[in-house]
């Protein structure tokens, strides 16, 4: 067992978190496309996939961290006490395409050290890809390093965005309208996915809205680690919007979705 650290090996606890999306696997792609969805309070939907997975998940992170805390999706607060290390997990980022047989969802883990993003793991099982990272130590895919695209021209750029309904919950709707004037090519690749694809440099950039904590860790904490830049704002609902990938495209899409704040 390893013992509450005042500053974790990353390595060590990036190789637990891998640990964790490996079991979480075993629970997800035997579900998938044979998997009965129910709806949750706030009308989201869930699996027994989801919440077979986070169990799977608390398990080897309790574990291993006893005293780290840990914030999950589908069961909540849990963990240990310590207030400065917390774990984040999301089991099925994607939900919505898990469901409907789409193989474009992922598995999310993040760790924080004083609320601030240190170690993130984007896993798809679905398409066997797996992006870790941990701060100072760069992003890799599948053991090889990826980096961010280094594009600059919003009128060249293949940008990603979250579903539009979350623009409007979040209040961005005319960040959006010029995003769509100024970038002619935005493609709705959404969730883990998309964020997946941005580290890959497959997509230059993407704006995702109205996310939860869990949504949003990792990914503040690898689009870094990936050469890229990463801006995060809070939307009408008070939950978070995030623009990250290449630093050229960031600053004025972040320009953007601030029009009319």
């Amino acid at each position: 067992m390893i013992g509450a650290m005042a500053t974790p090996n990353l390595e060590q606890a990036a190789q637990v978190a891998c640990q964790a999306c490996d079991l979480a696997r075993r629970e997800i792609l035997p579900r998938f496309r044979d998997v009965d969805v129910e709806f949750k309070a706030d009308g989201t939907p869930v699996t027994e996939a989801d919440r077979a997975a986070e169990r799977a998940i608390r398990g080897v992170l309790e574990a291993a961290y006893p005293d780290f805390g840990l914030l999950g999706e589908e069961y909540g607060e849990g963990g240990g006490s310590d207030e400065g290390l917390r774990w984040i997990v999301d089991p099925i980022d994607g939900t919505i395409a898990f469901s409907r047989g789409i193989p474009l969802f992922g598995t999310l883990i993040a760790l924080l050290e004083d609320g601030q993003p240190v170690l993130g793991v984007i896993d798809l099982p679905a398409l066997d890809e797996r992006y870790v990272g941990w701060k100072g130590a760069g992003c890799h895919r599948n053991g090889q390093p990826v980096q961010v695209s280094q594009r600059s021209d919003l009128a060249q750029c293949l940008a990603g965005m979250g579903d539009r309904i979350c623009f409007e919950w979040s209040g961005r709707q005319a960040g959006l309208e010029r995003l769509l004037e100024a970038a002619p090519l935005v493609r709705s690749y959404t969730d883990a996915f998309g964020h997946a694809m941005v580290l890959s440099g497959a997509l230059d950039v993407m704006v995702d809205c109205d996310l939860n904590p869990w949504d949003a860790a990792a990914t503040q904490l690898l689009a870094v680690e990936a050469g890229g830049a990463c801006v995060t704002l809070r939307g009408a609902r008070g939950k978070l919007d995030l623009i990250f990938g290449s630093p050229g495209l960031v600053e004025p899409i972040a320009e953007f979705m601030q029009t009319g704040d």
